[in-house]
């Protein structure tokens, strides 16, 4: 039992932090109707400007993790203003392999801006723990620091963020844009100004992702340009369109491979090593073959 509640824990650490992607997949997606493959690059950066303030210039980490928010939020506008938004009217795939082609601009940059040396990010949770269960002999449920932040922060970051899009004026004009651009613009909405938001957001959560990641030292984990890639089975399991929905697929999915992390080993060897990462684009197939737009998501009628 122990070990299980341990396997939860963590998987809810991690599933927070993929929540937090599949939403800055959903924020851009909703408003502009791309799925933008260049977040990876996005989380990368992210992670290395947080290191760079914090550690070459000294800042403290909460300024450094700011700092490198809006940094980055700035990439994610510019980008989406020079390479996106010609973009508009065309083809839906042509926008998507836009965005590949951006991905790869973007990890050339931060690599070849940042060096590949061993980087930290000066959390203040390093590696340390405390003990959740004592047993008889010694801690039964031991519980990273790196683990609760993770989670609270993911959290209450995705909280402000359904608080602001339901009550404040610009919210509800991203949240008009998503439905209907045209009726957007018939009612004087900026939907331009709405597509830049919309990737500023998806920047700054994908950059505080990554951060949340590597809080642990994993920064090079963090920095691995497929790992953003994980929250699609989130994002296609909780329905592409679906805030709601991101937040549960991320998650399960951290559930999910934190299980089977811990028990596959153990019950299913012949399956290989690493086959938590293979296991939530097992369930992604699944939910698909049974509810094509996700748990969430919104079933697309079309009239004859």
């Amino acid at each position: 039992m122990s070990t299980l509640i341990t396997s939860i824990i963590t998987g809810l650490g991690s599933g927070a932090v993929y929540a937090l992607l599949a939403v800055s997949f959903v924020i851009i997606f909703r408003a502009t109707g791309v799925l933008n493959f260049a977040q990876p690059g996005l989380l990368i950066l992210g992670v290395f400007f947080c290191s760079y303030f914090a550690v070459n210039s000294g800042l403290p980490f909460w300024a450094a993790v700011v700092l490198a928010m809006v940094v980055v939020a700035l990439i994610a506008m510019v980008v989406e203003r020079i390479a996106i938004r010609p973009q508009v009217g065309q083809p839906v795939f042509a926008a998507a392999l836009v965005t590949v082609g951006v991905l790869t601009i973007l990890l050339i940059a931060a690599f070849r801006l940042f060096d590949s040396a061993a980087r930290t990010i000066n959390d203040p949770w390093q590696l340390h723990q405390f003990c959740l269960v004592s047993g008889e002999t010694g801690c039964a449920i031991p519980v990273y620091h790196n683990t609760i932040a993770r989670f609270v922060i993911s959290m209450a970051v995705l909280a402000l963020l359904g608080w602001w899009l339901t009550r404040s004026r610009v919210g509800l004009a991203m949240r008009a844009t998503s439905l209907d651009q045209e009726t957007a613009l018939a009612q004087g909405i900026d939907v331009g100004r709405m597509f830049s938001l919309s990737w500023a957001i998806g920047g700054a959560l994908a950059a505080l992702a990554g951060i949340l990641l590597a809080a642990n030292g994993s920064v090079a984990q963090a920095t691995d340009g497929l790992f953003a890639l994980v929250a699609l089975p989130a994002l296609i399991l909780g329905g592409i369109d679906s805030l709601k929905g991101a937040v549960v697929g991320g998650l399960l999915i951290g559930l999910i491979s934190a299980i089977t992390s811990t028990y596959q080993p153990i019950h299913a060897p012949w399956l290989g090593p690493n086959f938590e990462n293979v296991a939530p684009y097992l369930v992604m197939i699944l939910v698909l073959l049974i509810r094509p737009y996700g748990l969430y998501g919104t079933k697309e009628v079309q009239r004859v």
